[in-house]
């Protein structure tokens, strides 16, 4: 059986580490104990201790509530912002294709049959 860990990858990991201490350089820049900050964000202090080591297991709620307490909480809208991948899927996607030339004007056999209101009306005696 494979241990939690393993179902990351050393870049997710090395993702994760850095958020993690990132914020807990925030955290050091307030002069905040991890213990103050946990009760300010509602959290446990193992779970502090769990985002500041990069743990993948920690909630995104979890972080929402640290980066809340240090003000940081709109950085959580910087995630998946740019997706230039994505853009490019959806540009590929959105190239428009050259207009096929207009029909032309099909007549029907019954065109010389149909009075269109162009012939000569007829007298009556």
């Amino acid at each position: 059986m494979k241990s939690k860990g393993s179902f990351y990858t050393q870049k997710q990991k090395s993702i994760l580490a850095r958020i993690g201490e990132n914020i807990r350089l925030a955290r050091l820049r307030r002069k905040l104990s991890i213990r103050s900050m946990a009760e300010r964000a509602g959290i446990a202090v193992s779970t502090m201790t769990n985002i500041e080591n990069g743990f993948p297991s920690v909630s995104l709620g979890n972080y929402l509530q640290v980066l809340s307490v240090l003000r940081l909480e709109e950085d959580l809208l910087l995630v998946a912002d740019k997706d230039p991948l994505g853009r490019q899927i959806q540009d590929a996607g959105l190239i428009v294709k050259k207009r096929a030339p207009k029909k032309k004007e099909l007549h029907s056999p019954f065109e010389n049959v149909i009075d269109k209101g162009l012939s000569e009306k007829p007298e009556f005696k």
